[in-house]
């Protein structure tokens, strides 16, 4: 699934292709995604010419002086430019056309991504008004990270899973931020002391940013803009690698299911939470 990384990837990859042109049309060939898409987004569309793309959470968001489309790419969406002359594939479901002959193509073989209308105000919108802080922002910070901590008995990684908390971090980047923070997965929150909250802080903040820099993590379907898979696979220290030696300390890396997801964790770097008698 796109995570932060892959869609801030996908943002800079088609800033210097469409920023500043026109849309002259938005073709839906498949309007049966996650949400159906709107019938007039269409004619919503013509004529906008994009002044800003833009992330928020894991939307990319097109905006115009008229309002803004709002891209989601579920698990196996992606948005790129289609060569000269190449014919639409079977999950090529929505074409985006500009003025300067650019044709965007949405790929989503899964359709669990989505297509939006945004007005003006296109952050008000209802899948993003209610949003957590942008983990690469001021305002996530060790005293905001704690104050929910305090709040909650779910597990750490259940935490930084909460689109309503912090947003983007997402399954893979949550397990390798809590092996460089040396915090065990299934910590409770509320257990964490201050410190160890501000060691997962900086480990999220320095895995989505290495990641950004490495183009995301291509484990199967992301590609960027340019139809580009991202390496940060290859920097991946403890994720989908159970039974394999620990880096720092040759440990075998553990599996285990966290709010119903897949989490990876050294028990020796991470040594999980004590049993009560």
């Amino acid at each position: 699934m796109p995570e932060l990384p892959e869609v801030e990837s996908i943002c800079r990859s088609l800033e210097p292709i469409i920023l500043g042109e026109t849309v002259t049309d938005l073709l839906v060939y498949n309007d049966k995604l996650r949400w159906p898409v709107m019938a007039d987004i269409s004619s919503k569309a013509k004529g906008l010419t994009i002044k800003q793309i833009v992330r928020r959470a894991k939307y990319l968001l097109m905006v115009g002086e008229e309002g803004a489309l709002i891209w989601h790419f579920g698990m196996s969406g992606s948005l790129r430019v289609a060569s000269s002359g190449e014919e639409r594939r079977r999950h090529d479901h929505i074409e985006l056309l500009f003025g300067d002959g650019v044709v965007l193509r949405f790929y989503d073989p899964r359709r669990f991504g989505s297509l939006h209308w945004g007005g003006r105000d296109p952050f008000s919108h209802s899948l993003l008004a209610n949003l957590g802080v942008e983990p690469l922002s001021a305002q996530f910070t060790g005293s905001y990270l704690a104050a929910h901590c305090a709040q909650t008995t779910v597990s750490i990684k259940g935490l930084l899973l909460k689109a309503a908390v912090v947003v983007g971090v997402g399954n893979i980047y949550a397990s390798e931020a809590l092996f460089r923070a040396g915090v065990n997965p299934s910590r409770s929150a509320c257990s964490l002391s201050s410190d160890e909250i501000e060691r997962v802080c900086e480990a999220v903040r320095a895995v989505l940013a290495q990641a950004i820099q490495s183009g995301g993590t291509t484990l199967r379907d992301y590609v960027n803009g340019k139809g580009e898979p991202g390496s940060f696979k290859d920097c991946l220290l403890v994720y989908g690698k159970d039974g394999e030696p620990c880096s720092a300390c040759s440990a075998k890396i553990c599996r285990s299911v966290i709010s119903n997801r897949s989490s990876f964790f050294c028990p020796h770097c991470q040594p999980p939470p004590l049993r009560s008698l």
